[in-house]
């Protein structure tokens, strides 16, 4: 029987990505196990847009080089894959397969080169024309699961790799994404995630002409479906009719994510992000006057070149008028093939850390401020594991809270993959505890 193991970096998007290369792998043949000792094949599926990532990829295969002589094949995927080509053969010699994320969908004749015993195995190909759906997925989790509906960027952000990695914007058709979602209601998933770089600049390149805001009303009424979320937005292409859908259909998760970057304009304007801060408010300001309470995070860079400290301060301002749920916030890193290594006044590491320190603790006062404006409330949650080191259940909220609560069984309890409502009774700056209400 032909092994491997696959580990995974970075986003929601790999998480799908690795999905899928486990399904073809599995079709082919291989079994899945969970340790790299003891597989044939290796692969790791990369992140290329902090340099850690990357480097933590390249740790990974240079602790390996003692397993050469087992017989032991190793494959690089993803976007350092892309970003990096056959430059990867020379870096670490004794990977044998490199695959960007288009590719995904030649990987059986891909496995037949390796097993072949062919040294040098590519898939790099960005053909715009490539599909990248894949006959195959493994789903491990069997309640919550993840669509992608739109691959690629033709945004030109002067700090991001994803144009280059992932290539240009490819819409799948609706009709192909809906009879996804409605096998995998019909299969007992709850919960499904509409994944793209920017999804919301889906365009369905099929007659039937749907926008996201209309695919999402007609995947809202797939039965079966509870809960639809959807990743990542892009401020540009978020307009007000994504409100307006989710005001209509509860099914919707009341949680968006909009990146903004930066709370300065003269900043965005340098990170060509193509929009103002003003515009950007404007999206804010639909999604706060929506008659649900959606809750809305962010994504932050700070030290990115040129940022004054005026500039810093408009962006610690932006949390102040927003108030985020919670926000995932970096330290600008220099990335090849981006507009912004040409771009000079770097600020140094020291400054860019004392940077993200003040935006972390202005952002968890925040959070501290309004998870505890949830105490009291009742919170349905889809129970998703439990902490045995807590002997608590572990729920996520539709805002996408974590809720944490102990049941009078305990483990034994089998709750997994279960809704139901608990009371908030205390509070964190990332979580949430409460007690199961209405047990049966």
């Amino acid at each position: 029987m032909k092994t491997f193991y696959i580990e995974t970096f970075g986003c929601q998007m790999n998480v799908h990505d690795s999905e899928k290369v486990i399904g073809t792998l599995v079709s082919e043949g291989y079994s899945q196990v969970d340790t790299p000792e003891e597989a044939d094949l290796v692969l790791y599926n990369t992140c290329s847009i902090r340099d850690k990532a990357e480097q933590k990829v390249f740790s990974r295969l240079s602790s390996f080089k003692r397993d050469l002589g087992k017989g032991k094949k190793f494959a690089v995927l993803g976007c350092v894959a892309q970003q990096e080509g056959e430059r990867i053969f020379e870096k670490a010699p004794h990977v044998s397969m490199v695959v960007g994320s288009a590719s995904y969908n030649k990987l059986p004749e891909l496995l037949v080169q390796l097993e072949a015993g062919n040294q040098r195995v590519t898939g790099l190909n960005l053909d715009t024309e490539d599909t990248f759906e894949t006959p195959f997925a493994r789903r491990d989790n069997p309640h919550r699961a993840y669509i992608t509906i739109i691959e690629g960027c033709d945004k030109s952000c002067a700090y991001c790799v994803v144009p280059f990695t992932r290539g240009p914007e490819r819409s799948r058709a609706s009709e192909s994404i809906l009879n996804e979602a409605r096998m995998l209601a019909e299969s007992g998933y709850t919960e499904i995630q509409l994944l793209g770089q920017n999804v919301n600049s889906y365009r369905d390149p099929s007659p039937a002409g749907l926008d996201f805001a209309s695919l999402l009303e007609k995947v809202a009424q797939i039965p079966g479906l509870r809960r639809v979320r959807f990743t990542t937005s892009h401020p540009r292409d978020f307009v007000k009719e994504i409100v307006d859908v989710m005001d209509r259909n509860p099914v919707l998760c009341n949680h968006i994510h909009l990146p903004v970057q930066s709370g300065s304009t003269a900043v965005l304007n340098r990170m060509q992000r193509l929009y103002t801060r003003d515009e950007y408010m404007r999206r804010i300001e639909w999604i706060k006057n929506s008659h649900r309470n959606i809750a809305i995070t962010t994504d932050i860079i700070v030290g990115f070149p040129g940022e004054t400290e005026a500039d810093f301060e408009e962006t610690l301002s932006l949390l102040d008028e927003v108030q985020y749920d919670s926000l995932f916030s970096f330290k600008y890193s220099r990335r090849p093939n981006t507009p912004a290594i040409a771009l000079d006044d770097h600020l140094s590491e020291e400054e860019k850390g004392r940077r993200l320190t003040i935006l972390q603790e202005k952002q968890r006062g925040i959070q501290i401020r309004r998870n505890a404006e949830l105490i009291g409330s009742i919170q349905e949650v889809l129970v998703e594991g439990f902490n045995r080191a807590t002997g608590q259940w572990i729920g996520r909220t539709s805002q996408n809270r974590v809720l944490n609560f102990s049941h009078p069984q305990g483990e034994e309890a089998n709750l997994l993959g279960r809704y139901l409502d608990a009371r908030v009774t205390r509070s964190g700056p990332n979580s949430l505890v409460g007690e199961p209400v209405n047990l049966v």
